[in-house]
């Protein structure tokens, strides 16, 4: 970084979602998913993390890690608005960027005896390298009066069919997470088609899905070997 040092990686996240498929568009947006700060060694001093008990959510700044480019454009295709309208880069969200930035608001669960923080609400892939945290204020961060531009409010969410048999094979603790995930609709905005089976990787599982007329049912959900692959 000319002037100064250079950026480097403070922590990463731990999460159930292995690849961008699945993961929620912004922060907050499924409370019931968990994930952990794991600082790296250089970081992992309690000191560093003095008061932070304090506040209930934090800022977290991270890299676009599958998006890093070495060109940018001036404008890209927000797939809010169906990926067939162009935006300026600086208008939107989209990981495509100069710098590919992510910033995240997440809710404060704890610290583990490890050292690590336990967050909800995380939109971040599995290892997600992240530069830094920083305490959400209310009284500077919140603006209930704030525009939303071409993103005024949360998409409508679907109603989810998943057979109880299905439901129970993921672990407890983990079944609201993957509920709120899929009632988020995580196919792609400009994709509806009601015969398509999709899928993803959510906490060690496959999950398989097809939606038609805002409801989208659960077809598979099936445990993955240590390697990834289906058991």
């Amino acid at each position: 970084m000319s002037g100064g040092r250079d950026l480097r990686y403070i922590a990463r996240i731990s999460s159930d979602f292995p690849s961008k498929f699945g993961v929620p568009r912004q922060s907050g947006l499924v409370e019931a998913l968990t994930a952990e700060v794991v600082f790296e060694p250089e970081f992992r001093d309690p000191e560093a993390l003095r008061g932070i008990e304090g506040f209930s959510h934090l800022w977290l700044i991270w890299e676009f890690s599958q998006a890093v480019r070495a060109a940018w454009s001036p404008t890209v295709r927000p797939p809010r608005l169906g990926g067939n309208r162009r935006m300026g880069v600086f208008a939107t969200r989209s990981p495509f960027r100069p710098n590919p930035l992510g910033l995240s608001c997440v809710r404060l669960l704890g610290r583990t005896e490890a050292g690590t923080l336990l967050v909800a609400g995380a939109d971040l892939m599995d290892g997600t390298p992240i530069f830094d945290i920083k305490p959400y204020v209310p009284y500077a961060d919140a603006h209930p009066e704030a525009l939303g531009g071409f993103a005024p409010e949360a998409p409508a969410a679907l109603q989810v069919d998943c057979p109880p048999a299905l439901l129970e094979r993921l672990p407890q603790q983990k079944r609201a997470g993957l509920l709120g995930v899929l009632a988020q609709d995580p196919r792609p905005p400009y994709q509806n088609d009601p015969e398509r089976v999709y899928g993803f990787h959510f906490a060690g599982f496959h999950v398989r899905f097809t939606v038609a007329d805002g409801l989208l049912r659960v077809v598979e959900l099936e445990a993955l070997s240590s390697d990834g692959t289906r058991c």
